[in-house]
């Protein structure tokens, strides 16, 4: 198993039972498919830029192991779900 860090920058303008459900269920998924290490809230910050006509995002940083070929399905369960603004997976070296 790998070991990787997710940063998910979600809508800010969701309501914070959104937010809540939203980073539980991403641990239950990936608890399910691996380990998951740590989870840190970074909260509410401006983007440097515009996404998806939003101009600030709420983010999460997810740590945790798992089989690379859990990866490919964890960003598409991202890309599915309308609360996320931007996503981005990085396998860390060891």
């Amino acid at each position: 198993m790998n070991k990787y860090e997710a940063v998910i920058i979600l809508r800010a303008n969701a309501a914070e039972e959104e937010t809540v459900a939203f980073g539980e269920k991403m641990k239950e998924i990936i608890s399910a498919n691996g380990e998951l290490t740590n989870v840190e809230e970074w909260g509410k910050k401006t983007l440097a830029y515009e996404i998806k006509k939003q101009t600030e995002g709420y983010y999460i940083l997810f740590t945790f192991e798992a089989k690379p070929s859990f990866i490919a399905e964890f960003e598409r369960i991202l890309k599915l779900d309308e609360i996320v603004l931007k996503d981005m997976i990085v396998k860390i070296e060891k």
